[in-house]
């Protein structure tokens, strides 16, 4: 015997009774049969409600010929009579997102001829694939017509037309499907044959909100917020911004400019620095000209800038630079060149294996990091040099 499906008589039900029909031990818990739920089962996209059903709480609801199976934390006696309370922020979350959905997607094919081929409703965000290309200005002209059917506030429709009378009708997701067709209208936006849950008016649905725009297969991916999950949105993007222009001595609606500048002003900073850092370690390099095997302990200094120093000490000095750059108690960057390319893969293992140290390279230059206090490092070239 089929469940009756409450959802569908009323999907803003939270609570409800009805009697047992089976129960069984199952993989993740109880496997509960009811007479009739409220609970909507995972499908088409839509995940699976959640709440209680007497003592237990219902962890996931799946369908499988008409019956509606509960995965509950706890048995419940065969031919008692329940009572199930849904976890509504989870449900009316859901409503909000799948309805957002129907309108953005029943305006998108209608306006470019797509096809709606996937829909994903996520914990934190909607995804949609669509058959057609759509840029980031389409999909926001079609989120701007979306909010104005959603302030529009018309009763969503739901029939279920006959085989002759669907034939005669034009409506998303013409695909053979047994028993009756369940046919969601959205007035002003959609038609679709859909099983899941919606509101009961476009208003409810609060707000839609188009994130990106992406290239997937032949089409795109569109992902998508709705409701509170978008408010939610905007108040996290918001409160960031926020932070952001403080720190820029900005307002809010100035902070991408001041970002750009800020950038800009950056990249000055790194190639000024850049310059300077070639003047220092040109003297540094003269100053060692013709020692031959050159070790020297630097300040706290980028890998790039370690090995770029190795690189002239190495050209100048004429034998083996080792740089090695932080402080004592922290990781200290190294970076080691031969200025005849020789091979000194065993100098790195040895010098891995001694201050604790993660790198290697070959053709007479290796970099690395180590954990090294700066006497062990002098001792282990110390020691090197008497071998």
């Amino acid at each position: 015997m089929e469940t009756e499906k409450l959802y569908y008589t009323d999907p803003f039900m939270k609570e409800f009774t009805a009697e047992v029909l089976t129960c069984q031990p199952g993989k993740d818990g109880y496997l509960i049969v009811l007479d009739r739920t409220a609970f909507y089962p995972e499908g088409g996209g839509q995940p699976a409600d959640h709440g209680k059903l007497e003592d237990g709480s219902v962890v996931d609801v799946h369908e499988k010929d008409g019956v509606i199976v509960h995965t509950c934390t706890a048995p419940a006696e065969v031919g008692a009579r329940v009572t199930g309370v849904l976890e509504w922020a989870r449900r009316f979350d859901h409503m909000q997102q799948h309805s957002g959905e129907h309108i953005l997607s029943g305006i998108l094919c209608r306006s470019y001829g797509c096809d709606n081929v996937g829909f994903h409703l996520g914990a934190e965000t909607v995804t949609i694939d669509y058959n057609t290309e759509i840029t980031w200005e389409q999909a926001i002209r079609a989120e701007q017509l979306a909010n104005t059917v959603i302030a529009g506030d018309r009763p969503v429709e739901i029939t279920y037309p006959s085989r002759e009378a669907l034939k005669r009708m034009d409506y998303r997701s013409k695909k053979e499907i047994p028993g009756r067709i369940r046919i969601v209208t959205f007035p002003e936006a959609d038609c679709c044959a859909c099983c899941g849950t919606h509101v009961l008016r476009a208003g409810q649905v609060g707000l839609i909100k188009v994130l990106s725009v992406q290239k997937f297969r032949d089409g795109v991916r569109i992902e998508i917020v709705s409701g509170d999950r978008a408010l939610q949105w905007f108040s996290r993007i918001y409160d960031q911004n926020r932070i952001v222009a403080q720190a820029l001595s900005v307002k809010v609606f100035e902070t991408a400019a001041a970002v750009e500048r800020t950038i800009a002003d950056l990249a000055a900073c790194k190639a000024r620095e850049s310059q300077l850092e070639d003047q220092v370690f040109f003297g540094i390099a003269r100053a060692h000209a013709g020692q031959g095997d050159v070790v020297l302990l630097q300040p706290p200094m980028r890998p790039d800038a370690v090995r770029k120093l190795a690189d002239a000490v190495a050209k100048t000095a004429g034998g083996l630079a080792a740089v090695f750059a932080g402080s004592n108690g922290e990781k200290i960057n190294y970076a080691l060149v031969r200025s005849d390319g020789g091979d000194i893969s065993q100098l790195v293992k040895a010098l891995n294996a001694s201050l604790r140290g993660r790198g290697g390279g070959r053709s007479g230059f290796a970099q690395g990091s180590i954990q090294a206090t700066r006497l062990e490092i002098e001792t282990f070239f110390e020691e090197l040099k008497k071998r």
